[in-house]
């Protein structure tokens, strides 16, 4: 199940977590959407080592139906761009690989006044019982550290 309005859970049940944040980039909407939607330019502002587009999407060479490796700090997993809004949202979710199971993220672009507020939701069950918490606290991490790398690509190319 997907967030159905703006800032709703993704509807996981007992046993899921969910992690959610936040950031407001001095943007428009469309230029945080040209580098969230590059998936092999990930690498620039998320920290992880390389993404490659296995399959492209249908309507789009990144869009919904494409799927993307993503090689992280010991980890190597494939990604499906399951939801496609261009300059609104991106929905994807692991299909292979990874430590967690029934994974699936979705990141909004809200148009403000000074730019764009991303609002990027993760949830998933991890692959052993117990670990959720620790899974939270990196999920968490990794997503702040793609905001600011966001905030900072976006400054190297003039846009914010």
């Amino acid at each position: 199940m997907t967030a159905g309005r703006e800032g709703a859970p993704l509807g996981f049940g007992r046993g899921r977590r969910e992690v959610r944040v936040e950031a407001r980039l001095p943007a428009e909407p469309w230029a945080v959407w040209q580098l969230l939607a590059d998936h092999e330019g990930m690498p620039r502002w998320m920290p992880v080592r390389e993404v490659v587009r296995r399959r492209p999407g249908a309507s789009d060479p990144n869009g919904a139906g494409a799927v993307r490796t993503v090689k992280s700090r010991g980890f190597v997993f494939d990604e499906e761009i399951v939801g496609w809004k261009p300059g609104e949202r991106l929905e994807y979710r692991i299909c292979a690989g990874g430590p967690l199971r029934e994974h699936r993220g979705v990141v909004r672009l809200v148009a403000e006044d000074t730019g764009t507020r991303v609002v990027w939701i993760v949830g998933f069950r991890p692959w052993v019982p117990g670990t959720g918490f620790l899974l939270e606290g990196q999920v968490r991490r990794l997503l702040r550290a793609g905001l600011r790398g966001l905030a900072r690509e976006l400054v190297r190319r003039g846009a914010g």
